[in-house]
């Protein structure tokens, strides 16, 4: 099993002082859960002259899973119920584990829950719980 997760948050228009901030809370929330870490992903340096800020590095995140068999799982369900919270700013999260990518824009709350459980079953050791 992977055990590094990657998040990348955005929110269409959004400022970068915007993405910063659901980050952080979203940051918060994983810290709470059975994992060995939740980082901020720095963002390389800025090309010379360059004056905007890379809003997708602001909201990008490395989870590291731990040895939790289900801390993938836990994860899932805080990003999943706190995508609920912000439904109404229509953010968009790319999840990545390893070559696996997982991607959530404008879906219903039944494709977001469906796609978030074949994404856990296609990362869960066999014979675990998703």
């Amino acid at each position: 099993m992977e055990n590094t997760l990657r998040i990348l948050l955005t929110e269409q228009d959004a400022e970068a002082e915007r993405v910063a901030e659901l980050t952080g809370y979203l940051r918060e929330e994983l810290l709470d859960l059975d994992v060995a870490d939740v980082a901020a992903v720095p963002g390389g340096p800025a090309p010379p002259g360059a004056r905007a800020v890379d809003v997708a590095q602001i909201g990008a995140l490395m989870v590291t899973l731990g040895s939790s068999a289900t801390a993938l799982n836990q994860v899932v369900t805080v990003i999943r119920t706190w995508l609920g919270r912000h439904h109404d700013t229509h953010p968009s999260l790319h999840l990545q584990m390893g070559d696996d990518v997982l991607e959530i824009s404008e879906a219903s709350d039944e494709q977001v829950a469906e796609a978030f459980k074949i994404f856990v079953q296609r990362h869960s050791p066999a014979g675990a719980e998703p």
